[in-house]
């Protein structure tokens, strides 16, 4: 695997150790990924998803733990390559509030849940669509519930 920096080689190899130890981890990805889900001995318990759609830009968020009672969640500036954790100041903040750290976890469940229209990463660096159900029909767009929460939001102020 050729990583960009050491910080790249770092966090990487902290995801495969974890996942050896059994920890799960679902990764929400944009666009590269230098991590391998799904080899055996190495990162079975790793996940990566990407939501591809209407928006270029997306949120960092980092949650730790099973659940808000026992985890922490955490919004960044900027996403883990290279050219931002070498280059940049980059900063991240912890979500003290209760009702907002659910909701943002409930978003990351959301992305990861099978019923959600997702591209899969495979253990070979391939991405996979997942767009459709069993039946044909079209999978949830978590881009287009955002969009309605928000307008839900909005018509509320």
């Amino acid at each position: 695997m050729k990583c960009n920096s050491i910080i790249d080689e770092v966090i990487i190899d902290s995801l495969y150790r974890a996942s050896r130890a059994g920890v799960p981890i679902d990764l929400w990805i944009r666009g590269i990924c230098a991590v391998r889900p799904g080899l055996g001995g190495l990162s079975e318990t790793i996940r990566a998803r990407s939501v591809l759609g209407r928006f270029l830009e997306h949120s960092r968020v980092y949650a730790f733990g099973d659940d808000d009672t026992d985890g922490e969640v955490w919004l960044g500036s900027a996403d883990l390559m290279h050219r931002n954790l070498d280059r940049r100041v980059e900063l991240l903040v912890r979500v003290g509030d209760r009702a907002q750290r659910a909701e943002l976890r409930a978003l990351i469940d959301m992305a990861m849940d099978d019923t959600t229209a997702t591209w899969w990463l495979d253990s070979e660096g391939c991405w996979t669509r997942h767009h459709l159900d069993a039946s044909g029909a079209p999978l949830n767009d978590i881009q287009e519930y955002l969009i309605r929460v928000r307008q839900g939001r909005a018509a509320d102020d």
